[in-house]
C-alpha cells in the first residue's frame, strides 16, 4: 500500500472511530502493527474549533508518520478550509469521511448520508484535493441503501480528483452496523478504479483477514470496532498474512501490562479526572473476555 509519497509496510490499518482513535489509542495500535492509524473525524464546522474535544482531536504532535487526519463536514468550502488548517497543524494525509452512519452526522449531511447527493460529493472530493498540497484519502460505504449501491460510481470520482486511496466498508448507510459485511461491491470498486482500495468491515481474526483480501483484491485491510480491547489483533493478523500460521495470543501479564499503559497514556493526554473516565469503555473492552470481568468493570466504572 503506498500513499503518495508513504509506504505503508503493514496491509492493516487502524479505522477513525469517533470518541476511540485519539492519540493514545493511535499510538497503541501503531505499537501493536498497525501501518497506518487515522485519526477521529475532525468538524468542518469553524465555530466548533476552538472546543477543547476539537483542540485535542487536531493535535498531530508527537505522532508516528504518517499523520492522517479524518475530516467531516458536508459544505465543500468549510471541508477545503479544515483541511488546509490540518495541514498546518502537521497532518500528513487528509481523510474524507463519507462512510460514517451516525445520526447526528448523517441529519447534517455528511458521513455516508453524502453518497445520496453524488454532485455534493462531487463538489467536496474537487474542493478539498484543490486545498491542499498532501494526500487526500476518502472513507465511503458500498452506498446509501441495499437498492442503491453507488460506490463504483463514487470511487471513480475519487479517482477522477486525485484521491489517493479509498477506504469502503461493506455495509450501506442504511444498514448502519447490522447484519454481515459485503464484499462483492469492494471486489468491484477494486476493478474499477486504478488508485488503492481498502476493505473495511467484521474483519476480525487473522482468518477473516486472509478471506477478504482475497474476495476482493484489495490493497490493504481497515480494522475498526475489532481492536476495541484488543489492539493486538494488527499483529496477529501481519503474522497470520505473512507466514501462514497463528501467532500465539497474548499472555495475562502482557495484557495488563498493555491495559496500564494504555490507562497512563490516557490520564497524560486528557488530564487525571477526564482520563478515568474517557478511560472506563477502553477498559471494558479489556475485560470483556475476562473471567472476572463483568464485576472489574462494574468497580472501576465507578472511581473517580
Amino acid at each position: 500500500l503506498q500513499i503518495g509519497p508513504y509506504p505503508i509496510a503493514n496491509p492493516v490499518v487502524l479505522a477513525p472511530m469517533a470518541g476511540v482513535t485519539d492519540s493514545p489509542f493511535r499510538k497503541l495500535c501503531l505499537k501493536m502493527g498497525a501501518g497506518m492509524a487515522v485519526s477521529e473525524m475532525v468538524t468542518s464546522n469553524p465555530k466548533l474549533w476552538n472546543t477543547r474535544k476539537s483542540r485535542l482531536r487536531m493535535d498531530h504532535s508527537c505522532e508516528s508518520e504518517p499523520r492522517s487526519v479524518q475530516i467531516a463536514g458536508g459544505d465543500p468550502e468549510q471541508m477545503a478550509e479544515a483541511a488546509r488548517l490540518n495541514q498546518s497543524f502537521g497532518a500528513q494525509i487528509i481523510d474524507i469521511n463519507m462512510g460514517c452512519p451516525a445520526k447526528k452526522v448523517c441529519n447534517k449531511a455528511a458521513g455516508s448520508a453524502l453518497l445520496k447527493d453524488i454532485e455534493l460529493v462531487e463538489s467536496i472530493l474537487k474542493a478539498v484535493t484543490a486545498a491542499v498540497e498532501i494526500p487526500v484519502t476518502l472513507k465511503i460505504r458500498t452506498g446509501w441503501d441495499p437498492d442503491n449501491r453507488n460506490g463504483v460510481e463514487v470511487a471513480k470520482l475519487a479517482e477522477q480528483y486525485g484521491i489517493a486511496a479509498l477506504a469502503v466498508h461493506g455495509r450501506t448507510r442504511a444498514c448502519m452496523y447490522k447484519g454481515e459485511a459485503e464484499y462483492e461491491t469492494i471486489a468491484r470498486i477494486v476493478e474499477a478504479v486504478k488508485i488503492p482500495v481498502i476493505a473495511n468491515g467484521d474483519i476480525t481474526s487473522p482468518e477473516k483477514a486472509r478471506q477478504v483480501l482475497d474476495a476482493t483484491g484489495a490493497s490493504a485491510l481497515m480494522i475498526g470496532r475489532a481492536a476495541q480491547g484488543r489492539p493486538w489483533i494488527f499483529r496477529e493478523i501481519n503474522h497470520f498474512l505473512k507466514y501462514g500460521e497463528h501467532l500465539a495470543p497474548p499472555a495475562q501479564n502482557e495484557i495488563h501490562e498493555i491495559l496500564k499503559g494504555h490507562l497512563e497514556a490516557l490520564h497524560q493526554f486528557y488530564g487525571e479526572l477526564q482520563g478515568v473516565r474517557i478511560a472506563r469503555k477502553h477498559v471494558g473492552w479489556y475485560m470483556q473476555d475476562q473471567p472476572s470481568g463483568l464485576e472489574f468493570r462494574r468497580h472501576f466504572n465507578k472511581l473517580e
